[in-house]
């Protein structure tokens, strides 16, 4: 079968939220299938590494767009209906490409990874298409709103509301939609647009991320994810200023490491703090999180799955979260990780875990068995490759 996959960005290598899922559907789907993949490259740099990709696929389209250009598209849609997010990974060098594939090649399959790539191949193309929305990322913006200042706030919410509706319009106009997580199924639902709808988890790697054996310190706790992405930002600098020092007030010697490329000079300044590091880009992020203690995801400002989560279960190092945040993992919170809300009750778990060692360890245990059994990718292409043979079929059926 021939498959074109469409993504916002070049999933190679696989080293952030955004590219880890669309890369391994990319990689599952070329093992049995004539895969051509679609993106953009937003910088050199990052055309450069995507390059690896092709080692992955039939076939590899990129184009590169400058910050700019993507700034001056996005803000062009302001006082239009349409939602800036689209303009801003538009690229009509990119959809002449497309175009000219798909022409070429009689694709039997489209699928695309994000809303804001769909318009590529909304209209056309008379193949079947699946839309994997990943997260629904109108509500992510409509919960920034609820964090920044006016008129940043104003802003976000407009282009969330704007990003609603069009993704109520795609979900209708797509043969199948996706998500990552039941929670985002739900929130697309709510839509009323289509009810041809299912969702496949996002794996992780556990032969990647697997326990070091390397005894931890237990006065060290690690924050991971990209500190030039707001949600980490807000949560770091809310975990430094409110819980922190309730963590220490108990636990004298706490360590915390905030490990994460791209630090903003807000982030950077918490290094000033005694006994916070914050590293910036390392190439290897296991060792910072092995050999610590316990691992925090205080997010307030969280849609889909963390890969943080699911990345730091898979070592066998216990996590502590906010509700949110851990609503997009299948675990059981105080089986498989710990759940608090508001920076007395998140201090006092984790304290809880750095002074119970047989607390802590059960429940590293739990996390990465949880993991293996709920969060494997081949679990997960299985029931994409289910997706996919259940939307061919009704696209081969007669009408009623």
């Amino acid at each position: 079968m021939k498959i074109l996959y469409v993504c916002h960005r070049l999933p190679f290598p696989p080293a952030r939220g955004g590219k880890i899922r669309p890369f391994n559907t990319i990689r599952h789907l070329s093992r049995a299938h004539d895969v051509t993949v679609a993106s953009l490259a937003h910088t050199a740099g990052e055309a450069a590494a995507g390059a690896g990709l092709a080692d992955h696929c039939s076939a590899l389209i990129v184009e590169r767009t400058s910050l700019m250009t993507r700034a001056v598209r996005a803000v062009a849609r302001l006082p239009t209906a349409l939602p800036s997010t689209m303009g801003y990974f538009y690229s009509p060098r990119l959809a002449r490409r497309i175009r000219a594939a798909h022409a070429a090649a009689a694709f039997d399959l489209i699928m695309v990874h994000s809303s804001s790539m769909a318009p590529y191949v909304l209209h056309g193309m008379r193949t079947t298409k699946i839309l994997d929305f990943g997260d629904m990322d109108s509500q992510k913006w409509l919960a920034y709103a609820q964090f920044k200042a006016f008129p940043a706030s104003w802003a976000y919410y407009l282009e969330g509301r704007k990003l609603q509706r069009a993704e109520a319009h795609l979900a209708a106009a797509f043969d199948f939609c996706t998500c990552t997580t039941r929670g985002e199924l739900q929130t697309l639902a709510s839509f009323a647009a289509t009810e041809r709808l299912d969702w496949f988890p996002n794996g992780v790697d556990t032969e990647y991320f697997q326990p070091t054996g390397i005894p931890y310190d237990a006065d060290t706790i690690c924050f991971t994810g990209r500190m030039d992405y707001y949600p980490n930002q807000h949560g770091m600098l809310e975990f430094c200023r409110q819980t922190l020092p309730l963590v220490r007030a108990g636990c004298p010697a706490i360590r915390l490491k905030i490990v994460g490329a791209d630090p903003t000079r807000s982030i950077r300044d918490l290094g000033t703090i005694p006994g916070v590091t914050v590293t910036g880009t390392v190439p290897d992020i296991r060792p910072h999180l092995g050999s610590a203690a316990l691992s925090v995801a205080p997010l307030r400002i969280a849609r889909g799955t963390q890969n943080k989560i699911l990345e730091s279960m898979a070592m066998a190092v216990p996590v502590v979260s906010t509700e949110l945040a851990a609503r997009g993992v299948d675990a059981v919170p105080g089986e498989h990780l710990l759940t608090a809300d508001g920076p007395r009750d998140y201090a006092d778990a984790i304290l809880r875990l750095l002074r119970d060692r047989a607390c802590r360890d059960r429940l590293a245990r739990a996390a990465r068995a949880r993991v293996q059994s709920h969060h494997d990718w081949g679990a997960s292409m299985r029931k994409l490759d289910g997706i996919i043979a259940e939307c061919l079929a009704a696209a081969r059926r007669p009408p009623a």
